[in-house]
C-alpha cells in the first residue's frame, strides 16, 4: 500500500535510525507529524537517544535495551509486547528488517516506511526506495506522505538555561571559542588530516569533540596546538556536547553527525568533505561553508575519483582531504 498523509490525530512511534547525523535529519519529518496532531514517542538505541530530547515535538523517548548489529528476535518480542495498545501508527526509518519487526510485534495497526530487506509483510504502508543517493533529510520527510518536502531543514534547540550551565562549567562565552569535531564513525577517507594545524593558526579556545574511540585522534591534535586545544572527547555527555556546539563562534568537522548537530542549531561552521558528498548528506543551514575539492574548479588535476564513498582511499592518496589546507579552511572562519 502507498503511503498518503494522514488525516487522523493519534499516538505515533518513530523507530530512528543508528547514527547520530541521520537522527538529526529525521527531526524534520517529525515536526511535520506534530503539526498535524500527533502524539509523538522516538525508540533509538542509546547513543542516539539524547538527539531526540533537543526536538520539543518529541513526548517521549524510549531508549531500545538491543545491542548494536544482531536481530535478538527475543527481545524485540518482549518489548513488543510492552508497547501493545499503545501506538496507532509507526514510523520505520531505518530500512532494516530487525527496525521494522518491532512495530508488527507490537501489533501497531498502521506500519510506515520504505522497502527493504524483504519487510513487505511487516509493513502496511510502503515507499520505494529510490535509485540514487536522494537528499536525506528529504528522504525521511517523505515517509510523513505530504508533498514539497525538498526545502526542509532540520532544527535543534535546548533550554538557554541548561545550554549556559555548560558554559559555566568549562568557563566558557557564547561565541569566544571554535569547537571542532575531527572524527567520522565511517572511517578515515571522510577525515581531514589538518586539524592541528588549524588551531595553531587560531587565536580563540578550541575544544575538541567527539567520542571516547576519538580521543586518541583528539590527543594528537591537542599535541599540535597545546596552548590552544582542550580534548573533551569522551569526557562530556551528548547533550553537553551538543550545548557546547550550540554556543560556539565557529564549528569545524568532516561530513558527520555532529556536523549536522551544528547545522541544526545554525552556527557558524565550515564543513569539509572528502569520500562523501554535500549533496547527499549536507548541512542544511545559512551559516555553514562547505570544502569539498571535487566542485573546486581551480583544484587540478580535477578529481575524478570523487565521491567514492569508500571507508579508505581506493587509491591511496587521500587527495580529497589532505590538499585542503589548514590556510583555507582559517580564511573561512
Amino acid at each position: 500500500m502507498s503511503i498518503s498523509a494522514a488525516t487522523t490525530k493519534g499516538h505515533s512511534l518513530v523507530i530512528a535510525p543508528q547514527w547520530i547525523g541521520d537522527a538529526v535529519m529525521t527531526e524534520p519529518l517529525l515536526r511535520r507529524l506534530r503539526a498535524r496532531g500527533e502524539s509523538l514517542t522516538v525508540g533509538a538505541l542509546p547513543w542516539v537517544a539524547p538527539v531526540y530530547r533537543a526536538m520539543p515535538q518529541v513526548d517521549a523517548v524510549i531508549e531500545f535495551p538491543f545491542r548494536h548489529g544482531g536481530l535478538q528476535f527475543k527481545a524485540r518480542r518482549m518489548l513488543g509486547r510492552e508497547l501493545q495498545g499503545r501506538f496507532d501508527t509507526a514510523y520505520v526509518l531505518p530500512n532494516s528488517l530487525k527496525s521494522a519487526l518491532l512495530p508488527f510485534l507490537a501489533s501497531i495497526p498502521r506500519r510506515v516506511g520504505y522497502l527493504g530487506e524483504a519487510r513487505v509483510g511487516l509493513l502496511t504502508h510502503r515507499l520505494k526506495n529510490p535509485a540514487d543517493k536522494p537528499p536525506m533529510v528529504a528522504f525521511y520527510s517523505a515517509l510523513s506522505g505530504e508533498t514539497g518536502v525538498a526545502d526542509d531543514r532540520p532544527q535543534l534547540a535546548l533550554p538557554p538555561e541548561q545550554v549556559d550551565a555548560v558554559l559555566r562549567q568549562h568557563g566558557l562565552v557564547r561565541g569566544g571559542y571554535v569547537v571542532m569535531a575531527p572524527g567520522a564513525e565511517f572511517g578515515p577517507a571522510k577525515r581531514w588530516p589538518h586539524f592541528g594545524g588549524l588551531a595553531a593558526l587560531l587565536d580563540r579556545p578550541v575544544l575538541l569533540l567527539g567520542s571516547a574511540k576519538e580521543a586518541e585522534l583528539c590527543e594528537a591534535i591537542l599535541a599540535q596546538a597545546p596552548q590552544r586545544c582542550r580534548n573533551l572527547a569522551g569526557k562530556t555527555s551528548l547533550m553537553d556536547a551538543f550545548a557546547l556546539i550550540a554556543r560556539a563562534g565557529h564549528v569545524v568537522s568532516n561530513d558527520s553527525g555532529l556536523m549536522h548537530v551544528a547545522a541544526a542549531f545554525g552556527v557558524p561552521q565550515v564543513a569539509l568533505f572528502g569520500s562523501s558528498s554535500p549533496l547527499h548528506t549536507p548541512p542544511l543551514s545559512g551559516n555553514a561553508r562547505i570544502v569539498w575539492l571535487k566542485q573546486d574548479p581551480d583544484y587540478q588535476p580535477p578529481l575524478d575519483c570523487a565521491p567514492c564513498f569508500q571507508r579508505e582511499c581506493p587509491l591511496g592518496h587521500f587527495r580529497c582531504l589532505n590538499d585542503v589546507s589548514p590556510e583555507r579552511v582559517r580564511a573561512l572562519l
